[in-house]
C-alpha cells in the first residue's frame, strides 16, 4: 500500500491530511467527553463509597436480605413464649323424632312427634406455656446463629462493596494517566515527523525515515484515541456504581508515599483471617447442623406444656313438651399436658442419620473456608509486597529517567545530541511516570483487597487512604 518511491510523498500528503483531519475530529470529540467530565467536583474515596452504598443494587439486596434474617431469627422466640387463644363458637341442633311413650291428648290417636331445637354458645380463652420442648430450644439456637450468618453476609457484602468502588476509583486515575502518556507520546513523535519532513525537503533524510516517523505517529494516534476510550468506559463505570453523573476522582498527592504493611508478617494477617465473615459464616453453619441433630433427637423426647382455660357456655333448648329450657356456666381448668412419640415409623432415626451426615459435611465447609481465607490472604499479602517493592524500583527509575532527560537537553543544547534525542528520553519518563502511578495504585487496591481476604476490611480503611488523595 505504502510506495517507497520519492514521487509518492507529493500524492500521497493529501491523503495523509485528510486522515488526520478525521482523526483529528475523533479525539476532538473524545477530549470534550473527557472535559466535560472533568468538570464535575472531584470527590473522594470515602465520598463516593458512602454513596455507593446508598445505590449499588448489590449491596441493596444484600442488607435487605440481612434484615429479613434478623426478623426471621426473631420469630423464633415465639416458641418459649406464652400463647393467648380466644376461641368461639355457636352450634346449632334440630332433633325430630316420634316419642311413641309419650301419652296422646286424645285417647286412640297415635302418638306425637317430638322435635327440639338446641343453641350451643361458646366463648373462653386458652393460654399455653412451654416447660420443655428440646425442639423448640435448639431453634431458638438455631435462631441466633442465623442471626450471626446475616451479619457476616452483610459484612461480606460491605467488604465487596469497598473493595468496588476502590478498584473503579483507580481504574479511572490509572485510565487518565495513559491518557496524558498517550498525549505526551504523540506530540513528541509529531515533533519528529515535522523534523523528518523538514530533512527531507532539504535533502538530508530519505523518504523512508519520514514514513518511519508518519508510522510511529499514526500508532500514537491510535493509542491516543484507545486511551481516551478506555478512560470514559472507566469512568462510566465508576458513574453507574455510586449512582452518579461525571465523577471526577481526587488524584494521589504529590509526592505520594506508601507505607509498609501493618501489620508486617504474613502469618500475623493469616492469624486475623481466621476471624473473617467467611470463616464466620461456615462456624455458624457448623453449629447449625449440630442444633438440627438436637432437633432430630427431640422426636425421641417427651414435651411438657403449662395449659389454662377459661369458657363461658349458654344452652338453650326449646321442645313441643317442655316449651323452652337452658342454662349458662362458667368453667376453668389448669393443668399439665405432656406428648411423647411412641413410634413414627423410623422417621426419626432416618432424620438423625441425615443431619449426622449434614454435620460432616459442615466440618468440611468449616475446614474449606480457613484453608481459602489462609490462602487468599497469603497471596494479597505477596502481592502487596511485590507491589512495594516495584513502586521503589520505579521510584529510582523516574529518578534515573529525569537524570537522563536533563543530560540529553543539556548534550541538545552543546549540538552532541539531537531533537530526537530529547524527544525519546522525554517519552521514557512520560512512559516511566505512568508505570510507577499504576504500581501505587495496584499497590493501594492490592492493601485494600488484603484486609477484604483476612477480614478486618472497614469504612476506616478507606478514611485512611483518603489521607493519599489530593483534596
Amino acid at each position: 500500500m505504502f510506495q517507497l518511491a520519492v514521487t509518492s510523498l507529493p500524492s500521497r500528503a493529501p491523503s495523509v491530511r485528510r486522515r488526520r483531519s478525521a482523526v483529528s475530529r475523533a479525539i476532538a470529540t473524545l477530549a470534550i467527553g473527557t472535559c466535560l467530565a472533568g468538570a464535575a467536583q472531584a470527590e473522594s474515596l470515602l465520598e463516593l463509597y458512602d454513596a455507593a452504598k446508598l445505590y449499588d443494587a448489590t449491596y441493596l439486596a444484600a442488607r435487605a436480605q440481612a434484615e429479613s434474617a434478623y426478623s426471621k431469627a426473631d420469630q423464633a422466640k415465639a416458641l418459649v413464649r406464652p400463647s393467648l387463644n380466644l376461641q368461639a363458637g355457636i352450634t346449632r341442633t334440630d332433633f325430630d323424632s316420634s316419642v311413641n311413650n309419650v301419652p296422646a291428648t286424645i285417647p286412640g290417636a297415635p302418638a306425637p312427634n317430638y322435635n327440639s331445637n338446641t343453641t350451643t354458645k361458646r366463648a373462653g380463652l386458652q393460654a399455653r406455656q412451654t416447660i420443655y420442648n428440646a425442639d423448640s430450644f435448639a431453634r431458638l439456637d438455631q435462631a441466633e446463629q442465623s442471626r450471626i450468618l446475616a451479619d457476616a453476609d452483610l459484612q461480606v457484602a460491605s467488604q465487596d462493596l469497598a473493595v468496588r468502588v476502590t478498584q473503579a476509583y483507580f481504574d479511572v486515575l490509572g485510565a487518565q494517566d495513559v491518557l496524558t502518556t498517550a498525549q505526551a507520546n504523540k506530540a513528541a513523535l509529531a515533533e519528529q515527523l515535522a523534523a523528518a519532513q523538514r530533512s527531507f525537503e532539504v535533502g538530508n533524510s530519505t523518504i523512508t525515515d519520514t514514513r518511519e516517523a508518519q508510522a510511529r505517529h499514526d500508532l500514537a494516534t491510535a493509542q491516543e484515541l484507545a486511551a481516551a476510550n478506555e478512560l470514559r468506559v472507566k469512568r462510566i463505570t465508576l458513574d453507574q456504581l455510586v449512582g452518579r453523573a461525571n465523577v471526577t476522582p481526587n488524584p494521589l498527592r504529590t509526592p505520594a508515599t506508601l507505607d509498609s504493611l501493618t501489620p508486617g508478617e504474613m502469618e500475623e494477617w493469616v492469624n486475623q483471617a481466621q476471624g473473617s465473615p467467611n470463616v464466620r459464616k461456615a462456624e455458624a453453619g457448623l453449629q447449625t447442623a449440630s442444633l438440627e441433630i438436637e432437633r432430630a433427637r427431640a422426636g425421641h423426647l417427651p414435651t411438657l406444656d403449662a395449659v389454662a382455660s377459661l369458657q363461658r357456655t349458654n344452652i338453650d333448648t326449646s321442645n313441643q313438651l317442655a316449651k323452652t329450657s337452658g342454662g349458662a356456666g362458667t368453667s376453668a381448668a389448669i393443668g399439665l399436658e405432656m406428648n411423647m412419640s411412641l413410634y413414627a415409623g423410623n422417621s426419626i432415626q432416618n432424620r438423625i442419620a441425615e443431619v449426622l451426615k449434614l454435620k460432616e459435611k459442615a466440618e468440611h465447609d468449616l475446614d474449606n473456608a480457613k484453608r481459602q481465607v489462609t490462602l487468599g490472604t497469603r497471596q494479597a499479602y505477596l502481592g502487596v509486597q511485590s507491589g512495594l517493592v516495584q513502586v521503589k524500583a520505579y521510584e529510582a527509575a523516574e529518578a534515573s529517567a529525569k537524570l537522563a532527560l536533563e543530560a540529553t537537553q543539556l548534550g541538545y543544547r552543546v549540538g552532541v545530541r539531537i531533537n530526537k534525542d530529547v524527544l525519546d528520553a522525554q517519552t521514557q519518563l512520560a512512559n516511566t511516570q505512568k508505570d510507577l502511578s499504576k504500581s501505587r495504585y495496584d499497590v493501594i487496591v492490592g492493601s485494600v483487597k488484603l484486609r477484604q481476604a483476612s477480614g478486618v476490611l472497614t469504612q476506616d480503611d478507606l478514611a485512611e487512604l483518603n489521607k493519599l488523595l489530593a483534596n
